[in-house]
């Protein structure tokens, strides 16, 4: 691969590929905290030869998980489980990353696997937070419209968030700005119906999530990478789209944002979306080509020829693997078909082929 496995540098981190883990969620964690589910799926991700290796999307305060099983880092005590994780991504020569949220109107619901749905306060939920008091759907809770004074508490438990990570090793930050969660939420206007500066015009309701992007590069210094992950659509006529996506862009590179990873929709509970392989590449393309930013291209990618290709275009500066790499942690690795680059410990499983091949029907 020409590109795929060729290193790059992202202020003070080197990362050794653009073959990257998309963060993914497990709804594993009890309050918040890391456990051996997370080390075994992260560090099998790290093992498997992912240049970067980003947790599940980690909540900066209880209120702001999706379920009452996400990852969180709204406290101190967070921080030791998660430094034994980054610490053993590092062993592996992968960069640790984090990826920080907050799941506004979203938030208080079932796992997958437990049927999704919302949790009453009486089952152990809460009441959902928002820019505005409606509901994603007419199966969603009917979240409380934040005040101007909690607008100011969740940006300042974002920069704390972001301290926590530092203090844990990771040496990259991903901002969760996407998928109908708090800061998506403001970003559109069929979500924010605000009258007060951060609502109304375009410059008012995107000034949460540049906020929270410009205050956590203040605090975290210029060393550290910063991601934001945005949707780069809604699709929805009078939403939120890719113009608006592209000057989001180029004020978050302003304040100091690094890469654009390019997902879409979540926003809209009525979205119709045309899942193609690369269906999101577009997207990724027009962002760094018109805002002249970093981009990320995720999305139903999961051929190493798929990959090597857009990067060969020029559409993206980075891949995203999410499904593919729950499929198969060593996906890296087969791609390269290369056995050197297999851990010392698993070489020995190949001492009967010439090379790696890596076949799939």
């Amino acid at each position: 691969m020409n590109k795929l496995f060729k290193s790059i540098q992202i202020r003070g981190e080197k990362i050794k590929n653009r073959s990257w883990v998309s963060p993914m969620c497990q709804y594993s964690s009890k309050d918040g905290y890391a456990n051996n589910w997370h080390m075994v799926h992260l560090g099998s991700r790290a093992v498997g030869g992912s240049g970067l290796v980003m947790t599940e999307a980690a909540a900066v305060e209880p209120e702001g998980r999706i379920s009452p099983w996400d990852l969180g880092i709204w406290k101190d005590e967070h921080i030791g489980p998660l430094k034994n994780i980054t610490d053993f991504i590092k062993e592996q020569n992968s960069t640790p990353a984090i990826q920080l949220a907050h799941a506004g109107r979203k938030a208080s619901t079932k796992r997958p696997w437990d049927g999704r749905g919302r949790i009453e306060k009486k089952d152990g939920g809460w009441i959902p937070k928002a820019p505005s008091a409606i509901s994603f759907d007419q199966e969603s809770q009917i979240p409380s419209e934040l005040t101007i004074k909690e607008i100011e508490e969740v940006i300042g438990n974002f920069v704390k968030a972001a301290e926590r990570s530092i203090e844990a090793g990771f040496r990259c930050i991903e901002l969760h700005l996407a998928h109908g969660y708090l800061a998506s939420e403001f970003f559109s206007p069929i979500s924010n119906t605000r009258e007060d500066d951060f609502g109304g015009s375009f410059e008012n309701r995107t000034i949460f999530g540049v906020e929270v992007s410009k205050r956590i590069r203040e605090k975290v210094g210029e060393e550290i990478p910063i991601l934001a992950r945005i949707s780069s659509t809604e699709y929805h006529n009078n939403g939120w789209d890719i113009e608006s996506s592209i000057n989001l862009a180029k004020m978050l590179k302003k304040v100091g944002i690094d890469l654009i990873d390019c997902s879409s929709g979540g926003n809209y509970s009525k979205q119709v979306m045309k899942l193609t392989p690369g269906y999101q590449v577009p997207f990724a393309k027009r962002i760094k080509s018109e805002a002249g930013i970093l981009t990320g291209a995720v999305g139903l990618i999961t051929e190493t020829k798929q990959a090597e290709e857009i990067l060969e275009k020029e559409e993206a500066d980075v891949i995203f693997l999410g499904r593919e790499l729950l499929r198969n942690p060593y996906w890296n690795l087969y791609s390269q078909e290369n056995v050197e680059a297999w851990p010392v410990q698993y070489q020995r499983s190949f001492e009967s082929f010439d090379k790696i091949k890596y076949i799939r029907e």
